[in-house]
């Protein structure tokens, strides 16, 4: 070790004198003489034997000791027991009855049944549905002489059927509707002429319904609709509609071809109520076909949709048609993953209006209506969706469009001059206006989903309209809003409540004049006040299988007008029970 010192020594003094020495132009030379070489060597260390010798005179010896096995075989019963994993308790799943009934009762004779049962076939590919419901009213309004009484009953049966690239379904329905054009004022007729107003009107239909859905296929789906409608003064209308769509991969992209036939026709016994004179009935009909491809484009945070509308409408009754084409383009962009999401579009449509549709927004209007299509000529809108917490959604949208041809129900005409079967003539019924319209809306909602058992939203529109004719946009509102919520109280509690505004509207009260065009009647535009409702229910389940509930609306008891002259109901309460099995 004292050499290996030495050795490291006279290096580390050589390479200082070096780095010394650089300051100088002559180091010199040194001479160093290695006497003998550094060998290390290990040494033996001391170790305690395993086995010491013993010389202590007392050790006993040991003896040999021989050892000999003797076996016996013994029968052994034990047998262990299996060991098992140790499972989560499970909440056991709510029992699926295919079956329900509910029946219930209220002031204003309302009534109220629904009957649903559903039978499951080739371990459920095979599914066959029935439903049948009823709602009706039989109480009279204190403001109009006239019978107010409504009724829908709706029969409707389905089988639909899936394999494992292939689902399809049919479905028919038949339904009935009583209404009254009961818009008249007390004090309005004498007794002689109200007791002389046949008010009531019947509406039926009669549809057939199939779709098909294939998968692994350019073909993707398809639907029909064929439908009869008519009523009580022998109007009657039937409309046909196809909607195939082909899908069809290019590279990475898909583009979807969705294409529609759409046929309507129909008939009106009676002539228009602007004229004094029920001389000829009206035809209608309309035949269109459209053509929409599109290109859908997903990239990360983008989704973009490229297409185009393509629809050729052909006037049947007036041999006239017309070739349009409108943009169908829309896009949304994630800004912040599901907190922001953009979105916006630019389409339009060739919509199709028939009686039907007409019936179900207004079922006062009167059997003499003229039924065009709308010219949608582009409807234009930007958004943000979202959500700002976990359990808070929301929804603000922007929107301006271009309509030729908007129907707008406009109160038909006092016309003393006609004498229909039916009595609609006295400023009691509705016809439609054609007007086209420019809309700019902007839309707002937030959903609240507080927890599992507790929902609660919001929403609100407005709208200014801007007409062609400089006429008010008849019975739209400016304004309107609704509140929902939703409420498990606990197992057997529920509650749920609906309100919702609509704000101001206007419409034209005028009264017919022999040899005068509808412009020259004398006619005042009256706005009806806006109005507030709020409905709601609450419902007890004593088990998975019955329950009772009662129902409430218009529970301010507000005595507002939906339709000029038409008032509603007050308060209405309604009770009944509801019961699920298996048939």
């Amino acid at each position: 070790m004292t050499k290996k010192s030495y050795i490291i020594s006279i290096l580390f003094l050589s390479l200082w004198g070096a780095l010394l020495g650089q300051e100088t132009k002559d180091i010199g030379t040194e001479t160093v003489t290695v006497v003998k070489p550094y060998s290390p060597t290990v040494s033996d260390a001391f170790k305690i034997k395993s086995a010491p010798s013993l010389n202590d005179s007392i050790v006993l010896q040991k003896k040999p000791i021989n050892y000999n096995i003797f076996s016996v075989p013994v029968a052994s019963t034990f047998t262990p027991a299996k060991g098992k994993a140790s499972r989560v308790k499970k909440t056991p799943p709510p029992t699926l009855y295919n079956s329900s009934a509910s029946i219930g009762l209220g002031n204003y004779n309302n009534a109220l049944v629904d009957l649903y049962t559903s039978r499951e076939f080739n371990r459920g590919e095979d599914l066959l549905d029935f439903s049948l419901s009823h709602h009706s009213s039989r109480g009279a309004i204190d403001s109009t002489p006239l019978d107010a009484d409504f009724y829908d009953t709706q029969f409707e049966a389905s089988y639909a059927k899936k394999d494992r690239d292939m689902d399809w379904g049919a479905s028919v329905a038949l339904q009935h509707q009583l209404y009254n054009w009961y818009g008249i004022e007390n004090g309005a007729f004498d007794e002689a002429t109200i007791s002389g107003i046949d008010e009531r009107q019947n509406y039926f239909n009669a549809e057939a319904k199939a779709h098909l859905n294939l998968e692994d296929s350019f073909f993707k789906k398809g639907n029909i609709l064929v439908r009869r409608f008519w009523d009580a003064t022998d109007s009657g209308e039937n409309r046909v509609v196809l909607t195939p769509t082909i899908e069809l991969p290019i590279t990475e992209e898909l583009v979807t071809i969705n294409t529609k036939l759409d046929y309507v026709n129909g008939s009106f016994e009676n002539a228009s109520l602007n004229s004094t004179v029920n001389t000829a009935g009206i035809n209608y009909g309309q035949f269109q076909v459209g053509v929409n491809p599109s290109l859908l484009v997903l990239r990360d945070d983008l989704t973009l949709n490229l297409g185009a509308n393509f629809v050729y409408g052909l006037d049947t009754e007036n041999s006239d048609s017309n070739f349009y084409i409108y943009p169908a383009v829309t896009a949304s962009y994630r800004l912040l993953e599901e907190s922001v999401i953009a979105y916006g579009g630019i389409e339009g449509e060739l919509r199709q209006n028939s009686y039907h549709d007409f019936v179900d927004e207004n079922p006062f209007v009167s059997p003499t209506l003229d039924i065009q299509p709308t010219d949608q000529q582009y409807e234009g809108y930007l958004g943000l969706k979202g959500q700002l917490l976990s359990n808070v959604g929301y929804n603000i949208k922007g929107s301006y469009t271009a309509e030729n041809r908007r129907p707008l129900f406009l109160l038909n005409p006092q016309n003393l001059f006609r004498d229909d079967e039916k009595g609609y003539f006295y400023g009691n019924s509705f016809q439609v206006f054609y007007d086209d319209i420019k809309t700019l809306g902007i839309f707002g909602e937030l959903n609240i989903d507080i927890n599992r058992n507790f929902t609660l939203g919001v929403n609100a529109e407005f709208y200014d309209y801007d007409t062609e004719t400089d006429n008010p946009a008849w019975n739209l509102p400016s304004v309107k809003g609704s509140l929902f919520m939703d409420y498990q109280i606990n197992k057997q509690w529920y509650f749920g409540a609906n309100l919702f505004y609509v704000g101001e509207r206007d419409d034209l009260v005028a009264q017919a004049l022999e040899n005068a065009q509808p412009s020259d009647f004398p006619a005042t535009i009256v706005t009806l006040d806006s109005f507030f409702d709020a409905n709601a229910h609450v419902g007890y389940r004593f088990n998975e299988q019955l329950s009772i509930f009662v129902k409430a609306s218009n529970i301010a008891n507000n005595d507002y007008q939906r339709w000029a002259n038409f008032r509603v109901q007050g308060f209405q309460a309604l009770a009944g029970v509801s019961y699920k099995f298996d048939f």
